[in-house]
């Protein structure tokens, strides 16, 4: 039993990925070129660029997701990020427990 249990904790390291918060994107950058642009430092995992259901348009901020915390810290490394003449606002997104998230709300 206790074999299981430590082979499926393993499965969710593995999985887990390390997140890229980013601002300031401009209203003509795609989800593919921000994945292509970001992939220079390492495999994107995914790229969350939400869109606002009213207007069509993305929110102007968007995550990215590397399977590595070393790729994040190269990101962050770089003075600055432009895309299409807009310096990017980044930072890392902490990662919250749900049993977190439901005692702040609370």
């Amino acid at each position: 039993m206790a074999a299981g249990s430590a082979v499926r904790a393993l499965g969710r390291r593995s999985r887990r990925l390390f997140d890229l918060f980013v601002a300031d994107v401009p209203w003509t950058v795609s989800s593919k070129e921000l994945k292509e642009y970001f992939s220079r430092f390492g495999p994107v995992q995914r790229c969350q660029l939400p869109f606002d259901k009213d207007t069509g348009f993305h929110r102007r901020y968007c995550w990215i997701k590397f399977s590595t915390p070393e790729v994040v810290q190269d990101v962050l490394q770089k003075d600055s990020h432009i895309l299409e003449g807009a310096k990017l606002a980044l930072r890392q997104q902490s990662r919250r427990r749900r049993s977190q998230r439901k005692s702040q709300t609370e």
